[in-house]
């Protein structure tokens, strides 16, 4: 699988790895922090999920302006790396983080510093595959890298939570999804008091080590505090992987292309006719048409896919039985399945690209992306085809949450993650490359960029699935995001003979 790739691909990766693994930190823990924190329904904390998400990628383009113009790809990724890093400690500390509107602007922070890291670094991967040793290895380079930089992610999820768990737990208390927002209605007034006395009076009794509070009010007080607490602390987490990126990244520099260096010198040969520049025009006009027309349809798998740090995480605060072979787990924790799935499951997947391209028979880039549409529609079935039935969600809050008995197996979320994540193993890593190969050579940042851009408005649009989880039932929820993708699916097909020309 490594053979023959060019050696900066590695130390690139492992120097993505620690924004990895604060992007898991974040899709793992943002979104039940935020509830929990500010006391914000789904939909409120959605806006807020949309908006970092969302100026995550739309600063790449800026990131990559910034970078093509300097042409110091190099510099810019560091800058990136201390800014994400500077926004992780603004969200550990907790006398800092007072109002929902200083948490956006730490959020905000880390997005900027992402913008100048991540598209520039996957543009100096892109340019290690310039080299013509090197370029018919693009694809399967690409979906190393993507390998690599899963690890951190895969790691994020249990350690943001094992933190945050451990200090509810030094503070008296146990690990409750269902509490933060029980506390919550009970110290607006808007519980109800079969609930004060039934559902939310036992479950602060079981996480008090059995003992019940006297006084409810104080243990709501407290429990808040220890858990909100306990995020906090979660995110710090992020901050030791970004300084190990960082030092990664400053030691193998010199191993990465260096754009800046690379000027052509003016020879008499070079000089181009009018003729010769006006087809460069064009074949420039089809590669940025082509490049595009991918970006729109791939703006529909993210806007399905990153419902995974919201939707599918309330999903399984409110509907998922948290227990796997007996063991109790984290509402959190099924965001370690992608990037889990993402590092075992590539060697299969480039193993299998490899054994149809000795065919003869490996589907071109822009038909591997449409094919990843219809995978990613196939795991939207799979939860609406497990929701039927499912009470809606003003049904669930009116209940105090739903009884163990009356949720559902932790293996439907399992299996979508699963689903969803091989997906992205066809349409991520290999868009990147699409990108890569097809981008000209003075926009290769500015087209990084552009594809996280179209990530973006997917993410600015994520509230959206806030909106129809709290406001029609569970199952037609999922049913939207089938028909997104679907229809993605078929006009990506629609378009396969077009793209394939373009990226000769």
């Amino acid at each position: 699988m490594f053979k023959n790739q060019p050696k900066g691909l590695i130390p690139a990766a492992l120097a993505n790895m620690g924004e990895r693994f604060g992007f898991y930190t974040m899709m793992a823990i943002l979104t039940l922090f935020l509830m929990s924190k500010f006391n914000l329904n789904g939909e409120e904390a959605g806006q807020m999920y949309s908006i970092f998400y969302g100026a995550i990628y739309i600063l790449a383009v800026f990131g990559g302006i910034i970078a093509d113009k300097l042409r110091n790809y190099k510099g810019t990724i560091i800058a990136g790396i201390l800014i994400m890093t500077m926004g992780y400690v603004f969200l550990a500390i907790p006398a800092l983080i007072t109002t929902k509107y200083i948490a956006l602007a730490a959020l905000l922070v880390i997005a900027f510093g992402n913008g100048l890291f991540k598209g520039n670094l996957q543009a100096l991967v892109g340019q290690l595959y310039d080299n013509d040793s090197y370029r018919s290895l693009r694809d399967s380079g690409f979906q190393i890298f993507y390998m690599f930089i899963n690890v951190g992610g895969m790691f994020a999820p249990f350690a943001a939570t094992y933190v945050r768990n451990k200090f509810v737990e030094s503070q008296g208390f146990a690990y409750n999804a269902d509490l933060p927002g029980l506390c919550h209605q009970y110290l607006d007034g808007s519980m109800s008091e079969s609930i004060a006395s039934g559902r939310f009076a036992n479950l602060a009794t079981t996480v008090s080590n059995g003992v019940a509070p006297s006084n409810m009010t104080e243990f709501a007080q407290n429990y808040l505090l220890a858990f909100n607490t306990g995020f906090h602390y979660a995110f710090s987490v992020a901050i030791l992987a970004m300084l190990i990126s960082l030092v990664v990244f400053i030691v193998y520099k010199k191993v990465l292309p260096n754009p800046a260096a690379k000027v052509p010198a003016k020879t008499e040969s070079s000089t181009l006719s009018r003729e010769e520049i006006m087809q460069d025009a064009k074949e420039i006009k089809q590669r940025l048409l082509a490049l595009f027309a991918v970006f729109a349809i791939v703006i529909f798998f993210w806007f399905s896919f990153h419902q995974n740090g919201l939707t599918l995480t309330m999903f399984a605060k409110d509907y998922t039985q948290l227990e796997v072979f007996g063991l109790s787990i984290s509402a959190e924790i099924f965001q370690s399945v992608n990037p889990f799935i993402v590092v075992f499951l590539t060697p299969v997947i480039i193993a299998l690209f490899g054994f149809l391209a000795r065919r003869g028979k490996e589907p071109s880039t822009p038909k591997k992306i449409a094919i990843g549409m219809g995978i990613a529609a196939s795991a939207f079935v799979l939860m609406a085809i497990g929701s039927l039935g499912l009470p809606n969600l003003n049904e669930v809050q009116a209940q105090g949450g739903l009884a163990f008995d009356a949720r559902v197996t932790p293996w439907l979320l399992f299996a979508t993650y699963f689903i969803l994540t091989v997906a992205e193993l066809f349409i991520s890593p290999l868009g990147l490359s699409f990108v890569s190969k097809v981008a000209p050579a003075h926009l290769q940042g500015l087209m990084q960029g552009c594809w996280l851009g179209a990530t973006a408005i997917g993410n600015f649009s994520l509230v959206l699935g806030a909106m129809m989880y709290e406001r029609i039932s569970i199952s037609t929820t999922w049913t939207v995001f089938v028909v997104v993708c679907a229809v993605s699916m078929i006009v990506m097909f629609s378009m396969v003979k077009w793209l394939e020309r373009v990226a000769k």
